[in-house]
């Protein structure tokens, strides 16, 4: 006889200490998303997505790697609902990347020059004191900063 496939998930153990700080930043990604851009550049419109996406990202991530608070099967459940973004994860625990914003600004397809984002320059190697990055709108998220 075939299973029944129901529609409810089965949260992991511990799913209860994370889920109001989840629940919090799906609301502020559903005002972000519904927030209107008048006066805005067209990439200035997407930042707060950005970094909200790249918050709970890191909320998930820190608890998981520096702070061990969560289990392995939480963190994956929390990957595999999409939770927080896994190749974002994946880049910040390789040296160098610890702080990447997103991962668009690593892209070299997406530059002039075939390199990477203005935001993966370090502070002291720039010309200009205040940019920005178009993408996601990161004043700076290189590793020696």
């Amino acid at each position: 006889m075939p299973k029944i496939k129901t529609s409810r998930v089965k949260y992991p153990e511990g799913w209860e200490l994370i889920e109001p700080t989840l629940r919090e930043l799906d609301a502020k990604m559903r005002e972000a998303e519904n927030d209107p851009h008048d006066g805005k550049r067209k990439c200035e419109a997407l930042w707060p997505i950005f970094r909200i996406s790249h918050q709970k990202s890191r909320y998930i991530y820190d608890l998981f790697y520096r702070r061990k608070e969560i289990s392995k099967e939480l963190y994956e459940f929390c990957l595999d609902q999409g939770h927080a973004d896994r190749n974002l994860i994946a880049k910040w625990k390789k040296p160098g990347y610890e702080k990447l914003c997103c991962l668009r600004c690593m892209q070299t397809r997406d530059h002039n020059f075939a390199t990477t984002c203005v935001c993966r320059v370090p502070k002291h190697l720039r010309e200009e004191k205040v940019i920005e990055c178009v993408h996601c709108g990161c004043r700076g998220c290189a590793s020696g900063d």
